[in-house]
């Protein structure tokens, strides 16, 4: 039977840590989030934000902009705040409406106060092994696998789903472990080729949003599993991995809720005091 892999404990270890560097910044931290809208979900996840923000001292500025906002005020919206030297972070909520490209938002934040690591500048720093701001969810992931205390040099790391925000900085994170790292994504579904990739997997990380994607019986013996996906069954939350069966065959898997969920906000913060200490 697997060990769980719960995000709470490790977030605690990390968050005292910026507690203690929060105390030695001459000024409070300022994360400034923007909010388009009324989407439930992005309301929640600002709720987390503002919790966490409070506990540890940091000053957290939300900003609720109409879901009708045009790209271009919400762009000069931002370029006020890059100029706002009182300003340490920017947060846009996801997701935007249809009518913004969320990329093009993600360029306008000064890479110094991209607290999400989404700006082309800090992914690409990545790629060349000098990482700065690193995406909140992926770095995530590489706090729970390093948790565990197994060594990921020339271990079989497969990730299912090749977003920019888990799969593709996830996956150079990895190299820098030395794993072997396979990316899966729909193409590797629809050749039938992903349960041959997951079974052989020993470190295997999902991050598609397709509940029971994954099959419990693919599962590699003694493996680590880290499921990101997050979906609503019959009014329960699940991941992308079934649960149950792959429980009893990993050596650790993440629960759905209670996995990767409590730690991204803490890798947030934690973001948001380096790039403090960075600009101070």
């Amino acid at each position: 039977m697997a060990r769980l892999l719960e995000g709470r404990p490790v977030a605690e270890n990390i968050r005292q840590e910026i507690k203690n560097q929060v105390l030695n910044l001459k000024q409070k931290p300022v994360l400034a989030s923007i909010l388009i809208g009324d989407n439930p979900g992005a309301a929640t996840y600002v709720k987390s934000q503002v919790k966490a923000a409070e506990s540890l001292g940091i000053v957290y500025k939300l900003f609720q902009l109409d879901q009708e906002i045009s790209e271009k005020a919400l762009i000069d919206f931002i370029l006020k705040l890059n100029a706002d030297k009182s300003v340490n972070g920017i947060i846009v909520q996801m997701p935007l409406p249809l009518h913004i490209d969320c990329r093009k938002i993600s360029e306008v934040i000064l890479p110094i106060k991209d607290v999400e690591g989404l700006h082309p500048e800090n992914t690409g720093k990545l790629f060349f092994s000098r990482p700065g701001v690193v995406s909140c969810t992926a770095s995530s992931v590489m706090e729970l696998l390093n948790s565990t205390g197994v060594d990921l040099y020339g271990k079989e790391a497969v990730i299912v789903g090749h977003s920019e925000i888990v799969g593709k900085p996830l996956a150079l994170l990895l190299l820098e472990k030395f794993a072997t790292v396979t990316i899966c994504h729909i193409g590797t579904s629809k050749s039938g080729k992903l349960e041959g990739h997951v079974r052989r997997a020993e470190v295997l990380i999902v991050a598609v949003g397709k509940a029971g994607l994954i099959k419990g019986d693919w599962i590699k013996e003694g493996s680590i599993v880290v499921d990101v996906g997050i979906n609503r069954v019959d009014d329960k939350i699940v991941g992308d991995v079934e649960f149950e069966p792959a429980q009893k065959r990993a050596a650790y898997i993440t629960p759905v809720p209670g996995g990767v969920g409590p730690l991204t906000v803490t890798m947030l913060m934690r973001n948001l005091v380096e790039a403090a200490k960075a600009q101070q």
